[in-house]
């Protein structure tokens, strides 16, 4: 099939809409279940592109979990402690690797990936369909499912769930065009490989980098490759905690990530791990209420005639100085940036969220001062000497 009729463009009065290639040759992709839109594809690629880099370049099973073009969540299948289980909605469950994956790429921001579409780089197996089948997500490519998982997934969202069958021997042209009101831009496609290489030019007086975390600086310079731009991103134990996506600023970038990450960690609080929900409140609505109790507007949650709809009994605040007691535990996290942090402002709020590895473009004119700056709190910074906007 060389065409593809879509519902509507990004909008609904965006019609007609449609997919098909521009050689003739059929399109690399097929259509097990639902109908796609727009938004759906473009996510659908964009992620599918990331998830397969990352098992390239790293080795493991990956995951991603994409809303409006950008990565919520990115994650590859290092195991679950029994914290992050319990975090994740996954308690005493042996897990495959791809159902980790996914579960680590979705836990991370799960605000963000409510409604989310996902990729994986192997194949979907029943554990990580059961999973989907109990969240709130629009679709799914992979490169192919188990006969058990197309099951399930044919049964989501009244049987209209999106899942989508990528050809894993599909390579795209060497040029890529897109039109903006009614003009033709062409350029060749971002195939630099991202891999260990770039991490070797390390120019801070820390130069160890540990093999655990120059896996988490791979994880975030190809997450970073597929989100738009500015974009930083926070990533420990072979997950992102935080991404910063399409802010005009760099410095707000790393602040907006640096307060996901800070928010993922929270989550780990046993005043958060054990929060009175009674047994009938969904996920969905645990996570809503969690976001809240951890944020400045926790008085919202506790509050008379509030509390009673989700606890059993009403819970202790967790205070300001609690909260900056636990954050001080976050460490050894590494930070990727897709150009270079223009000031030392960026490590100041980075060393905040336990950041201890960097890696960015290098090239500005105030290289000195994040140097600087990563040696007053003794973080390990890479150049790369790689920009990777993506608009």
């Amino acid at each position: 099939m060389n065409e593809l009729g879509l519902k509507y463009g990004c909008n609904p009065n965006q019609k007609p809409a449609r997919v098909y290639m521009e050689n003739g040759k059929d399109l690399p992709f097929e259509v097990l279940n639902g109908v796609p839109g727009y938004i759906n594809l473009l996510d659908a690629f964009n992620s599918w592109q990331l998830v397969k880099e990352l098992r390239e370049a790293t080795g493991l099973p990956s995951a991603a979990s994409f809303k409006h073009v950008s990565p919520a969540g990115v994650a590859v299948a290092i195991p679950l402690d029994d914290t992050l289980k319990k975090v994740y909605f996954v308690e005493g469950i042996e897990l495959t690797d791809i159902a980790t994956a996914y579960i680590r790429a979705r836990g991370a921001d799960r605000m963000s990936s409510y409604g989310d579409f996902v990729a994986l780089s192997d194949e979907c197996d029943e554990q990580t369909a059961s999973f989907l089948a109990r969240e709130v997500s629009d679709g799914i490519i992979a490169p192919s499912y188990s006969e058990k998982a197309l099951e399930i997934l044919k049964t989501k969202k009244k049987g209209n769930y999106l899942v989508l069958k990528m050809d894993e021997s599909y390579v795209p042209a060497v040029q890529e065009k897109k039109q903006v009101y009614g003009i033709t831009f062409e350029q060749g496609r971002n195939n630099f490989e991202v891999n260990k290489q770039l991490l070797e030019n390390v120019v801070t007086e820390n130069k160890e980098i540990p093999k655990s975390a120059k896996i988490d600086l791979l994880i975030a310079l190809i997450t970073l490759k597929y989100t738009q731009s500015n974009s930083v991103c926070y990533v420990k134990d072979g997950q992102a905690i935080g991404i910063g996506a399409g802010q005009q600023s760099r410095i707000h970038c790393t602040r907006l990530a640096g307060n996901k990450a800070d928010v993922w960690f929270l989550r780990q609080n046993p005043k958060v791990l054990n929060l009175p929900f009674k047994d009938d409140v969904r996920r969905a609505d645990r996570d809503n209420a969690i976001d809240v109790y951890i944020s400045d507007e926790s008085e919202d949650l506790l509050r008379d005639g509030e509390w009673q709809r989700l606890f059993t009994e009403k819970p202790s605040e967790l205070t300001y100085d609690e909260k900056k007691a636990w954050l001080k535990q976050l460490d050894g996290v590494s930070l990727g940036s897709d150009a270079f942090f223009p000031f030392g402002d960026n490590i100041e709020r980075a060393n905040k969220s336990g950041v201890k590895y960097v890696a960015q473009a290098g090239g500005s004119i105030r290289d000195d001062n994040v140097i600087e700056t990563c040696d007053k709190y003794g973080i390990a910074m890479a150049f790369t000497g790689l920009r990777l906007f993506h608009h």
